[in-house]
């Protein structure tokens, strides 16, 4: 598993940061589901005479507000990034995810996690920055 992209130190502590946080993600992108299809929005302004812009079907519109939420669109795509690398992975590196980012609270150092796959700490490591590397390449981030 090599991959060809070299991403910047940010971007990499970033991804990093959203492997620690993927499982509050899923359930912020719940939440936010939920508020956008349950909550009554009046947007329409149009008082008096003429038609309004906005579409006047309930479903449609909260179907529009589902797609064009940035926030939630960029939330599904971090998640789908981390599922689609996660699931593609053989069981050894999936391990080290459940480890590394997933066990809380987090009571193993490297050599911990090393031995319980078990490989050396320098392989774990090289593990990790090809799991971060195909997530960033996935995102198509740099």
């Amino acid at each position: 598993m090599t991959t060809a992209v070299k991403l910047k130190k940010a971007t990499f502590k970033h991804i990093e940061s959203e492997l620690y946080s993927y499982h509050d993600t899923l359930r912020e992108i719940e939440e936010l589901r939920k508020n956008i299809m349950f909550t009554r929005e009046n947007d329409d302004e149009n008082i008096g005479g003429g038609r309004s812009s906005f579409v006047s079907s309930p479903t449609e519109r909260t179907a529009t507000r589902l797609v064009t939420h940035k926030k939630l669109n960029r939330l599904e795509e971090v998640a789908n990034a981390i599922q689609k690398v996660y699931t593609g992975l053989p069981e050894d590196y999936q391990k080290l995810v459940r480890l590394k980012y997933w066990t809380r609270p987090q009571l193993k150092t490297w050599e911990g996690i090393a031995k319980e796959i078990p490989v050396s700490r320098r392989t774990a490591f090289n593990m990790r920055d090809e799991i971060i590397n195909l997530i960033g390449e996935v995102l198509g981030w740099r």
